[in-house]
């Protein structure tokens, strides 16, 4: 019979096992470079090439590709030949098993996914324009009612435990529950992770705010974002940096579209202009920045260098070089 879904009981600190370095038990025959927590689900996305209004009906393209945060981030890691992980929860429906094999073909490690016998694969839909994004439907219930089921790998000795927790590189999305994520801020499981956390939209941002001043955690955020967290307005983005730091914040990068960006730490704020480009896409954008930035930190980039090389991949991605 199918486990009951729902809740957020506290994480649990379950087995133990012999450990290798980097976080995976002995026997694994490859660790993840890094784990991909949150949503993985279908993007359903309506293009037109003009601009577009609330109401109007033209014609275009629909296509159906995989997406949510934690996915888009983990298939650009697989771009630029790391191994990445997701832990998430994927229904055992026919669209959870085509996401199933389409993300094991792009080279993503599904073996932690929770399957789920009761909850439906999750799905995303958006209407883009000339002009951009017009409107867009987030559709996570499964993920948020999954909760820290999610999470048992890294509790019961498969990719860590309390007593010797995954010491590597985690990204993290805002698709998760607040409440989970409050539990995550203060868990022994994530005490020695490096951990890169975004919100997966300007109306999930506020989640955040129990991560804001975790001492490893650097925010991805765009300019709206910073400014529901901060509960005031900015200007630019390098305003909008200095203020998550007034906030608590350890580490924060700020987008601002075509904008001047800026990476901010206590040791100062470096911004960096984007490439103009053509704009073709725009969902999925802020998460190819994201990992484009982590991948070259991970081959040990200057942080201004590291920026410079995330705004070009989120530039080529949006012009439509980048495939999905």
């Amino acid at each position: 019979m199918a486990q009951p879904e729902g809740g957020n009981a506290p994480l649990p600190a379950l087995g133990s096992c012999a450990r290798v370095k980097g976080g995976a038990p002995k026997g694994m025959d490859k660790t993840p470079d890094i784990l991909c927590i949150g949503s993985v689900l279908w993007d359903i996305i309506g293009r037109a090439p003009v601009h577009m209004r609330a109401g109007s009906d033209v014609a275009g393209r629909i296509t159906r590709i995989p997406g949510g945060v934690a996915m888009n981030i983990a298939m650009t890691l697989a771009r630029f030949g790391l191994r990445p992980a997701v832990l998430t929860a994927i229904g055992r429906d026919s669209q959870g098993a085509d996401l199933m094999a389409e993300a094991a073909m792009l080279g993503i490690d599904c073996a932690h996914v929770y399957r789920s016998e009761d909850l439906p694969t999750d799905r995303y839909m958006a209407i883009e324009g000339a002009n951009g994004l017009i409107a867009a439907i987030a559709d996570a219930h499964s993920l948020e009612s999954a909760g820290d089921k999610i999470l048992r790998p890294l509790a019961d000795g498969r990719l860590g435990d309390a007593a010797a927790p995954w010491s590597g590189l985690v990204a993290l999305d805002g698709n998760l529950t607040q409440a989970l994520l409050s539990e995550i801020a203060q868990s022994p499981l994530f005490a020695q992770a490096d951990l890169r956390v975004a919100p997966a939209s300007p109306g999930k941002a506020e989640r955040l705010a129990p991560l804001l001043s975790h001492p490893r955690a650097t925010l991805y955020v765009n300019l709206e974002e910073a400014g529901i967290l901060c509960q005031r307005d900015f200007p630019d983005a390098p305003s909008a940096a200095a203020g998550l730091l007034a906030r608590g914040a350890q580490r924060v990068l700020v987008t601002d579209g075509g904008g001047v960006a800026a990476d901010a730490a206590p040791d100062g704020v470096l911004t960096a202009q984007p490439p103009a480009v053509m704009v073709t896409r725009v969902t999925g954008a802020g998460d190819t920045f994201m990992a484009a930035h982590i991948v070259a930190e991970r081959e040990g980039a200057a942080r201004a260098d590291a920026l410079a090389r995330a705004l070009r991949a989120a530039a080529r991605y949006v012009s439509g070089d980048m495939a999905t």
